[in-house]
């Protein structure tokens, strides 16, 4: 996702209702404030539950917006429509964290989900594209994931134009990390087949 303020920033521009909470947002009360309408559709900066603190997004700028484009492209191409779900910057549920994460890029189980956002265990690939919010992209979200036991997970550097990998999790980080830029590819884990190669995301035509 774009910037990622403080959750502080968050809070203090959240609706009164939970303004001064102190404890923990629970995923259950995320989803009664969402049901009660609590959050206002008119705040031009998204929310994201992350480790029971609503984390405030900025609005996404153009580079983010064509990264993210072009890697639902990609994703529609190289996935098997008939099993996996291609999900654009829609929220996952990690129960045990407390989080509702908001990935740019989630190939998950396909089926429906009207009644339930995705389990890290129906989730094969997410994706993040960072400008300013590398460090918590790479750090907090990372560790988020890993701990949930999400096998591939990769953040797409805008600033520097790579492709970070992050695989093997254990005991809550990724063992292994890998950047990836200009004609060296990578390969999801769920689909060896596919190719996405950093020269073509960055490509400015």
């Amino acid at each position: 996702m774009s910037i990622v303020e403080q959750p502080q920033a968050a809070a203090r521009s959240a609706p009164a209702a939970f303004a001064n909470r102190r404890q923990p947002v629970t995923l259950a009360m995320y989803d009664r404030m969402i049901a009660a309408g609590v959050f206002d559709p008119a705040e031009n900066h998204p929310l994201e539950l992350i480790g029971g603190d609503l984390h405030m997004m900025s609005p996404i700028g153009d580079r983010h917006a064509d990264a993210v484009d072009w890697l639902a492209r990609w994703s529609q191409l190289v996935v098997d429509p008939a099993a996996v779900l291609v999900r654009i910057q829609n929220p996952l549920a990690i129960p045990g964290s407390e989080s509702a994460p908001q990935p740019d890029i989630a190939w998950v189980a396909f089926r429906r989900y009207a009644d339930r956002r995705p389990q890290p265990a129906e989730v094969s690939l997410l994706i993040e594209v960072a400008d300013t919010s590398l460090a918590f992209d790479t750090e907090v979200k990372a560790g988020l994931y890993a701990a949930a036991g999400i096998a591939d997970y990769w953040v797409v550097d805008l600033i520097s134009r790579g492709v970070i990998v992050f695989r093997d999790p254990r005991a809550g980080r990724y063992e292994t990390r890998s950047t990836h830029r200009d004609d060296n590819a990578v390969r999801p884990l769920a689909r060896p087949s596919a190719v996405l190669v950093p020269a073509e995301l960055f490509a400015t035509e």
